[in-house]
């Protein structure tokens, strides 16, 4: 089973339910941790001593690596393939859909469906150690599931810079001026006290308008209740193709 990393919930006393995520690979997300992650996100937003969620990775330099290429290698047909990409559209919606705002924590680097995971959250703190690559052109997908998310925060300019330019990170100041990033603090500890100030004023908030302001937020999307598999399907497929199945295996050998 390729599943070996974890996810994990912890509701605190002021109603910040913390969802930690992590795997050995650079924090990259193989199916079982997606699946999790999803469902975890369902369980925070509809438990009742939750009035925030805070989303975030361990460890200190990569916040998160993507999708996880030992699974992609391991596709052998369509629907595995559509299965797999439909974990990142199963996370999105769950963000999308959450009656509580979340809150993203991000300490450092993050490739593909990182940068999405960032994109799709309510409100995204970073450190200036961040930097955002989307590499899938690289390996002959693309990166369609998280598309739409990322189009809704940054606009078609940026999303086609970032997208099309597969090998280069963009830097923490890059994604603050797009949008992806809404405050960068130097250090994690400078983060994580920004991410306190910030978050303790809303925790007292009245719980009725906050979810409403959420709905507000996501006015537009409930199509991707159905779009983000249908752009699952497009990377399955792609996923099969001998030339990406090489280029992974390269890739992997760096």
């Amino acid at each position: 089973m390729m599943y070996s990393g974890s996810v994990k919930t912890e509701i605190k006393d002021d109603g910040l339910a913390v969802i930690t995520f992590g795997h050995p690979a650079h924090n990259s997300l193989p199916s079982g941790l997606l699946n999790e992650m999803s469902r975890q996100i369902h369980a925070a937003g509809s438990h009742p001593g939750t009035r925030l969620i805070l989303l975030q990775s361990t460890g200190e330099r990569t916040f998160c690596a993507g999708a996880s290429f030992d699974e992609l290698l391991a596709i052998t047909d369509e629907g595995m393939g559509t299965a797999f990409f439909s974990g990142f559209a199963d996370v999105i919606n769950a963000i999308r859909t959450s009656p509580k705002l979340i809150i993203c924590r991000a300490q450092g680097k993050a490739v593909g469906g990182g940068v999405g995971l960032m994109a799709a959250c309510d409100y995204c703190f970073a450190t200036e150690h961040v930097a955002v690559k989307l590499s899938e052109v690289s390996i002959n997908i693309g990166p369609f599931v998280i598309a739409p998310a990322l189009l809704r925060k940054i606009g078609l300019s940026a999303f086609t810079q970032l997208s099309l330019n597969p090998t280069r990170f963009f830097d923490a100041q890059w994604a603050l001026q797009q949008g992806i990033i809404q405050s960068i603090q130097s250090t994690i500890a400078e983060m994580d006290h920004a991410i306190q100030q910030f978050c303790g004023p809303l925790l007292t908030k009245n719980q009725g308008a906050l979810t409403e302001l959420k709905r507000t937020l996501w006015q537009g999307t409930a199509q991707w209740a159905e779009l983000l598999y249908e752009q699952a399907a497009i990377s399955g497929r792609l996923a099969l193709s001998p030339e990406t199945k090489q280029l992974l295996t390269e890739f992997k050998k760096k």
